[in-house]
């Protein structure tokens, strides 16, 4: 058996999520459709982080086994059979152990929000417009909180699969950077942990903008990381602003 690692990237918002879901467009049902006829087989995918619908991904990273001889330019044949939202940057052969997912010491994710009272149309589909008062001394404080061992039961949903809420929060932080196009600039939030809840992210995001608008104080979001119930904490921010930035092995 051969086992391939893929380095890619996607747009979200033309798909439901990365794993298959029967009748939807998704970006492990597109590329295994795209591995199937290459190699000529059934190929399933293993992948780093699995994102929801319409968050976004920098640099996703999957592995496959195969009994298959994959064509010299893998990357290459799978961007012929994929949309122009989703692009394989690299294809390598990867030891006979690796496995994307089990393997991954890190996740690093970005949220993106465009904190003008203007829109951005070319941050539309990629930050949340946050027309709202924020200040950034409280979303920093905020962040500083979640650096260590937390119980991040608040942040994510009550019905899930999940039976571990302890994650470890490697580095939290925010950063305000000039927008892509046009004038402004963007609120980056970003955070690295060994691995993420569903939702994790987008609720700690919209809790932390609750914070920083002085709807809640910085004394309650520090209470949540002790294992509090999903109801005590904020609303789940939208999709659209996440962006899985890395994976580190």
């Amino acid at each position: 058996m051969t086992r391939v690692r893929l380095d890619l990237g996607y747009h979200g918002a033309g798909f439901v999520g990365w794993a298959t879901q029967p009748g939807m467009r998704t970006v492990q049902g597109e590329l295994e459709a795209a591995l199937e006829r290459i190699l000529g087989a059934p190929t399933p995918l293993t992948v780093a982080g699995r994102t929801d619908a319409g968050v976004h991904a920098w640099d996703q990273v999957a592995s496959f086994a195969t009994d298959r001889e994959p064509p010299a330019d893998l990357a290459r044949a799978l961007n012929s059979n994929t949309g122009p939202d989703l692009a394989v940057f690299g294809a390598q052969i990867a030891t006979e152990e690796f496995d994307a997912r089990r393997d991954a010491r890190s996740r690093t994710y970005c949220y993106r929000v465009l904190a003008e009272r203007v829109p951005n149309p070319f941050e539309g589909g990629i930050a949340l417009h946050w027309p709202h008062r924020v200040d950034e001394g409280t979303l920093a404080a905020c962040a500083d909180a979640l650096v260590g061992s937390h119980d991040f039961t608040a942040f994510t949903p009550t019905q899930t699969e999940h039976v571990r809420f302890e994650r470890d929060v490697l580095r939290a932080e925010w950063h305000r950077t000039p927008a892509v196009l046009g004038p402004g600039s963007v609120l980056e939030f970003w955070i690295e942990a060994d691995a993420f809840m569903r939702n994790m992210v987008r609720v700690l995001l919209g809790t932390m903008l609750e914070v920083g608008g002085g709807r809640r104080s910085l004394e309650d979001f520090n209470s949540l990381l002790a294992g509090a119930p999903r109801e005590r904490a904020g609303d789940t921010a939208q999709a659209h602003g996440l962006h899985l930035a890395s994976v580190r092995y």
